[in-house]
């Protein structure tokens, strides 16, 4: 048993919040106690007698103490790059000559099915490294680019075992065999649906948390999305979709008739979608930084926030759209293109994904709550709207130190 105390932090946000000259006292993986350190106990049955006795005291320097953040979506697995595509979308050609040119979620899928296993972990391993030192110590992950039983299946596998290693982000799994159709499936639609239904058993015997459904034009229907949805539910699968993104076909009104855990992008939600995610309990997450290459205005997140909907905030990291992997810099964007607080920012990147994901032992610091902490290069929250990627100076997943 490990007793740690952080001491001297200067500022301290719990997630519901905030003291001055404060500490956090850890045993093992758990927080016992946070708050300001003229309170800190003398001592702690059945943790410790005498706090003098504690194994290891850290001092803070006066800095910002908050929860590790939460990145409640993003596409980490995949091989290769589509800048060449980015830099025709940028100069206006179509998503038809884009597709000529061997571009789309397609040219990805190739890639990553003809990338060795042991590329394709490494690569995802830097990936997910960059997210755990930016102070994201949760990271929602999905599969989506193989299609295939064999090479989701492994997707969820090697999430599941990147997760064990040392400084690594604790890891959401998502099931996405629902990203698009792929080439070989062409003209057999129906086909690759009931597939997608019989792997949602063994994607959640290889370790997945969830199942997602790219709901929209040019990917899955309504129909198709609430067939599939409450089949990855039976399974024991919670339920996310990708909703309303670039058209409005049904899918946050599916989101909320299913019981979806989160619904995410939302871009084109409007009043009718926003009330029934709040009737019926789902977390609408949303991505800034996918919102800046689209065209589109951003998703209606002061809306969202005045009808009750609770609101996480994830990268969208993915190889052809966004390739943030700072939630800091997530929360900066939140503030300036939604409107939001630092405060509601922040909110949304703890205790907001806590909810999409629907964890109850993180996004706040608080007695039994796990001990994933971040200690920032500032001595104010105020700092996130300023910085635009604030930097993390260190890192504490279940009280260890993250090692840079």
């Amino acid at each position: 048993m490990t007793v740690r105390l952080l001491t001297n932090i200067g500022r301290l946000w719990t997630g519901t919040d905030v003291c001055s000259n404060a500490a956090v006292l850890i045993h093992d993986d758990r927080i016992v106690w946070a708050g300001p350190a003229s309170d800190l106990p003398q001592s702690v049955p059945g943790i410790i007698d005498d706090i003098v006795d504690v194994d290891h005291v850290e001092n803070l320097g006066g800095g910002l103490v908050t929860p590790g953040l939460i990145d409640a979506h993003s596409h980490p697995v995949y091989a290769g790059n589509r800048w060449a595509e980015l830099a025709m979308r940028t100069s206006g050609s179509s998503h038809s000559a884009i597709a000529a040119a061997g571009g789309g979620v397609n040219s990805t899928v190739t890639v990553t099915r003809g990338t060795d296993p042991w590329t394709l972990c490494n690569g995802v391993r830097e990936r997910l490294r960059q997210w755990i030192l930016a102070g994201t110590t949760t990271v929602e992950a999905k599969t989506g680019y193989h299609l295939t039983r064999d090479g989701e299946l492994a997707d969820i596998r090697m999430l599941r075992s990147l997760e064990g290693e040392p400084s690594m982000p604790r890891i959401h799994a998502t099931f996405l065999a629902a990203h698009i159709l792929p080439p070989e499936f062409f003209g057999r639609r129906r086909d690759y649906i009931e597939a997608v239904r019989l792997w949602a058993g063994d994607a959640a015997v290889a370790g997945a948390d969830s199942i997602d459904v790219y709901c929209d034009e040019g990917h899955f229907t309504a129909e198709e999305a609430r067939a599939l949805l409450l089949t990855g539910k039976r399974a024991g699968l919670k339920a996310r979709m990708h909703a309303c993104a670039n058209e409005r076909v049904g899918a946050a009104q599916v989101a909320a008739e299913v019981g979806c855990a989160s619904a995410d992008l939302l871009t084109q939600a409007n009043d009718d979608d926003i009330k029934a995610l709040a009737h019926a309990g789902v977390t609408a997450t949303v991505c800034p930084g996918s919102s800046l290459n689209s065209t589109r205005a951003p998703a209606p997140v002061r809306q969202m926030l005045d009808r009750g909907v609770t609101v996480a905030l994830g990268t969208d990291h993915n190889p052809g759209q966004c390739g943030i992997t700072s939630m800091p810099l997530v929360i900066g964007l939140s503030v300036a293109m939604f409107g939001l607080s630092v405060t509601e920012a922040l909110r949304a990147a703890t205790l907001g994904g806590a909810a999409a994901l629907r964890v109850g032992d993180r996004g706040s610091l608080a007695p039994g709550m796990l001990a994933d902490i971040v200690l920032w290069d500032a001595d104010h929250e105020g700092a996130f709207a300023w910085a635009f990627g604030l930097r993390a100076l260190r890192v504490w997943r279940g009280g260890v130190p993250v090692q840079p």
